[in-house]
């Protein structure tokens, strides 16, 4: 089991970076010969990801729920990203062509969607608390909410504007 962390932290990321947030989603289950290959090619796409974070690839995490499955990606940059997806070297590409040719005359058996954002540096904000490292956690530095950290806005305005030293938070919550 994952280390919980008791108290209060927020993450943290030099530079700019992409969240990409990319699933599919089963319309009809008994046709399973064309959702079962989608699933299986985002398992090996994670793994090659995970095994060559010099890609840009810095890291995810997935969850499923009422026949969707959605992965939430962190990519260093958008080039990145899509020089991954275009690279017929890589796992995607041939997932994505067999994808095309498998659902070609069925268009709505399995639903795949996706949406990338830009982050730039300082413009995002998190918080965490009785958790193991999630998220942005996950690809950043966790460091104790406090001081100015204390509340979203703090969070962002202390990302945007400085670097001042972290203290452990001393009020009973982080304030969302």
């Amino acid at each position: 089991m994952a280390r919980v962390i008791p108290q209060f932290m927020t993450a943290e990321i030099d530079g700019d970076f992409v969240v990409f947030l990319i699933g599919m989603r089963i319309n009809k289950v008994w046709k399973i010969h064309k959702w079962l290959p989608v699933l299986l090619a985002v398992r090996r796409i994670l793994r090659e990801l995970d095994a060559h974070r010099e890609s840009g690839f810095l890291g995810y995490f997935g969850a499923g729920r009422h026949r969707s499955v959605l992965t939430v990606q962190y990519w260093r940059s958008f080039e990145h990203l899509a020089s991954y997806a275009r690279s017929e070297e890589h796992q995607h590409w041939s997932a994505w062509v067999a994808f095309n040719k498998r659902t070609r005359n069925s268009r709505g058996d399995v639903g795949i969607w996706h949406e990338t954002y830009q982050v730039h540096a300082g413009e995002y904000e998190t918080v965490y608390s009785g958790m193991p490292l999630f998220g942005l956690g996950t690809v950043g530095k966790l460091v104790p909410v406090g001081g100015t950290r204390a509340t979203a806005r703090g969070r962002l305005l202390t990302r945007a504007q400085s670097s001042e030293p972290v203290g452990v938070h001393s009020g009973p919550e982080a304030q969302i």
